[in-house]
């Protein structure tokens, strides 16, 4: 089976531990390299599609596919990413840098060609 091939944003200034990406059968999955439980959250490209337009604050239609939700421990500095209405479904977590670097990536299109 061929191993999907993990994309960072050029944004990441943490050499390889950054909120990574790709594309695959099952469809896109994302994941914090410096997680050493190796968590992989996999969704759909139309929740994905979703997730990009919204950290771009662009306008979007509520997809009827599950929603990929964003949301920050009580520390601030500890952000998380899971499906939305689905307990216990795996999250990636990471801290503000590195999402802050993967956002600016989303915002600068890096991400788009998984959702084609």
């Amino acid at each position: 089976m061929k191993q999907p091939v993990w994309q960072k944003s050029s944004y990441c200034a943490q050499g390889d531990s950054c909120v990574h990406v790709a594309a695959g059968p099952a469809g896109i999955h994302i994941t914090e390299s410096a997680d050493p439980r190796g968590t992989i959250l996999t969704t759909t490209p139309d929740a994905f599609r979703v997730l990009l337009r919204s950290l771009k604050g662009e306008p979007h239609r509520t997809p009827e596919a599950p929603v990929l939700e964003v949301t920050t421990a009580g520390d601030g500095d500890t952000v998380r990413l899971h499906t939305s209405g689905a307990p216990g479904a795996p999250a990636v977590t990471t801290d503000r840098r590195r999402w802050d670097a993967f956002v600016q990536g989303v915002r600068a299109g890096e991400f788009d060609h998984f959702t084609v």
